[in-house]
């Protein structure tokens, strides 16, 4: 598939909660998905982000997902997540209705700029400081600021981190440990009380299955199932004022085995190399002082078609992370690694196993992985 950019502004990841709130009368709230039209009325919006759900997989998953593929064919549309197509990157887009340059979590792993830390943002205790690593107020925020009640309901585990602080700070937040408790919340919170209301809910699982086991693999199909469940469950659930919102952060694509080039095996790829950063789809390189250049043509002459080598500035001027201010400009790397087709570069000895031994993965700009789709149904 043809490369795909970010559509911010008009039809991305970004664009979802600002639209929302627009439903929902917050003052000044801008509208550029055009919901607000054939919304009018709705004083609840729910709204639910499963991990991994890509627009073209919902083919994939039709046979064992029969409403989510009903749902899509006939108030389904696609939009672009942000790059890199990875899940902190879009938790916190979503979140703050800017794309990732402004928001800053710029990638699944960043270097600390002045350091060689490198930190993972899915396991962020918060060191460093979300409200100053990420300092754009969330959409949450705006919404309760008007009088929204705004509740975001995930997994337990997943209440006070870094990356839920960046994303979702604003709301209440309650724990719902599986896919029933998720549905029971999210209906019981929407239901609750006479004001406008906003509940943002998320589920991890078909990412994870697809991750371990593969796109279409057996227990991704049970994943599959299980959305499909969930959403059926709150399509029934509506309040007759209410309306439910469903999006993804990122699609997901099988790599072959025979398609992973490991930096740990080839001297060429580590030479001139400081930090390696991003993940196996997307990759940051941070250099030794002069390096850029040779480190940018030893890596193109590795990895010739599988991938795009650019230096930073170029990375920058594609467009892929919209306007980054220079505050953020290092956490991106001296040069940005980008994979085309079914490519990862894997780190088997300086990353943790389990990440260079996954089937599938995401990142890049490939259709595959950056469309998205977005659901609305009315109650």
């Amino acid at each position: 598939m043809a490369p795909v950019a970010p559509r911010y502004g008009g039809g991305s990841l970004a664009d979802v909660l600002p639209s929302a709130l627009a439903v929902l009368g917050v003052p000044g709230a801008a509208d550029p998905l055009g919901l607000a039209p054939a919304l009018a009325g709705v004083r609840r919006v729910a709204l639910l982000l499963v991990d991994g759900l890509g627009w073209y997989q919902i083919p994939t998953a039709a046979p064992y997902a029969p409403t989510l593929a009903g749902l899509a064919a006939t108030v389904g549309r696609p939009l672009t997540s942000g790059f890199p197509s990875t899940t902190p990157t879009s938790l916190v887009t979503l979140g703050t209705g800017v794309a990732p340059g402004a928001h800053g979590v710029l990638g699944f792993k960043v270097r600390v700029p002045g350091t060689d830390r490198v930190l993972t943002h899915i396991d962020w205790a918060g060191d460093p400081d979300p409200l100053r690593w990420q300092p754009v107020p969330t959409q949450l925020e705006r919404a309760r600021a008007a009088g929204v009640a705004v509740t975001v309901v995930s997994r337990p585990e997943y209440g006070g981190s870094g990356l839920t602080v960046a994303a979702n700070r604003g709301g209440a937040y309650r724990g719902a440990a599986d896919v029933d408790a998720l549905a029971a919340t999210m209906l019981a919170t929407l239901a609750a009380g006479d004001g406008p209301t906003l509940v943002s809910g998320y589920h991890p699982d078909l990412d994870r299955h697809g991750h371990l086991s593969g796109l279409d693999s057996e227990p991704w199909r049970l994943a599959a199932t299980a959305v499909d469940g969930l959403l059926a469950r709150l399509v029934d659930g509506l309040p007759p004022d209410a309306a439910l919102l469903v999006t993804a952060d990122h699609g997901q694509l099988d790599v072959p085995w025979a398609d992973r080039i490991d930096f740990d095996a080839d001297p060429r790829l580590r030479a001139g190399v400081r930090v390696l950063a991003g993940e196996p789809r997307v990759r940051y390189l941070h250099v030794a002082p002069g390096a850029a250049g040779d480190v940018v043509a030893a890596w193109s002459a590795v990895l010739g078609d599988a991938a795009r080598v650019l230096h930073r500035d170029e990375a920058v001027a594609t467009g892929w992370f919209g306007p980054v201010p220079e505050e953020h400009l290092r956490r991106v790397g001296d040069v940005v690694v980008v994979c085309r087709g079914t490519s990862a570069v894997v780190a088997t000895r300086s990353e943790t196993p389990i990440e260079s031994r996954l089937v599938a993965y995401h990142g890049a700009d490939t259709a595959a992985e950056m469309t998205i789709p977005l659901l609305v149904v009315r109650g």
